[in-house]
């Protein structure tokens, strides 16, 4: 790992220790289940080259199978959080298996038009309570010992979630794998000349995006003890697009910065009702506009040091 690399993630950890104590533990795990959701979301679109718009399918299927299992099966966090990230890893393997064969703007309708497909199946499908979402949703006891009743215990627990998420999605991207995704992004087909089943790297890689965002979901509906349609709607799929554009498409911190970002201004401006949605449009506009590499993009190239 990189000597600008170790800094950035000793100051993410440290920000994340310090946090609880000069913020709300509920607003810091937001924002850490939103980054893990983003960065899932950028392992696709940065590293592979990948534009999803159905992202939402994956988040919002592991929050309500891991709200339904927590309450309905009595499963612990820990096994409910699993069960969302299996769930997306299989809905991801379906889905991935459909879209990767094509390319672009196909690729992308194509994900959008699945998402879709899951949002009115959890419209109609009984356990998820429709409208009204699976409420109530227990914390439980992490390994049947830790209560996690308590938000400032919880925190540390998201926060192990995500560091550990976080890291992983690192070891990928840094792997020999990670590199052959790179190549995917740069020019598939002299990937595919060179002897590399393509399709294959790429099916794998929105496997893992899919179960890394369920994890995610999974995680936002313990803590919220709420599982809603709103997590399986397309504009959550805008959401990381937003968050992973905002903060800088391919590094590993910008998806946390840009996330970070996102769920300040939503809870800052949220007085102003359905006007946060414009503001987000306007944020970005001028991001597009001002510095197309994100936030963590532009440091990086003004530091000409990958962060």
């Amino acid at each position: 790992m990189p000597n600008s690399q170790r800094i950035a993630l000793v100051v993410l950890i440290a920000l994340i220790a310090i946090g609880p104590f000069f913020f709300f533990p509920v607003f810091l795990m937001k924002v850490l289940c939103f980054a893990l959701y983003a960065s899932a979301f950028n392992l696709l679109l940065g590293y592979v080259g990948l534009l999803s718009f159905g992202h939402a399918a994956y988040f919002g299927m592991g929050s309500y199978l891991s709200a339904h299992a927590a309450k309905v099966w009595g499963l612990t966090p820990e096994l409910a959080i699993l069960t969302g990230g299996l769930t997306s890893m299989a809905l991801g393997a379906a889905f991935g298996f459909l879209a990767i064969r094509r390319q672009g703007i196909y690729f992308a309708m194509i994900t959008l038009a699945l998402a879709q497909m899951v949002y009115f199946f959890c419209v109609q499908a009984p356990f998820t309570g429709g409208e009204d979402g699976i409420q109530a949703v227990p914390r439980g006891y992490l390994f049947g010992v830790l209560d996690l009743r308590s938000d400032f215990t919880l925190y540390w627990v998201v926060a192990a979630i995500v560091l550990a998420c976080f890291l992983f999605l690192y070891r990928i991207v840094h792997s020999p794998f990670g590199q052959v995704l790179k190549a995917i992004r740069d020019n598939e087909p002299r990937a595919t000349s060179l002897g590399y089943r393509t399709d294959s790297y790429k099916l794998i890689a929105f496997v893992l995006s899919a179960t890394i965002a369920g994890i995610a979901g999974g995680t936002k509906a313990i803590v919220f003890q709420i599982a809603t349609l709103t997590d399986v709607n397309w504009p959550m799929s805008g959401e990381a697009v937003l968050m992973t554009l905002v903060g800088g498409i391919g590094t590993m911190f910008g998806p946390a910065t840009g996330a970070l970002v996102i769920v300040t201004m939503q809870n800052e401006l949220a007085e102003f009702g359905a006007w946060v949605t414009v503001i987000q449009g306007a944020i970005f506009v001028a991001c597009v506009l001002a510095f197309r590499r994100g936030i963590i993009g532009e440091l990086q190239a003004k530091l000409r040091k990958p962060l």
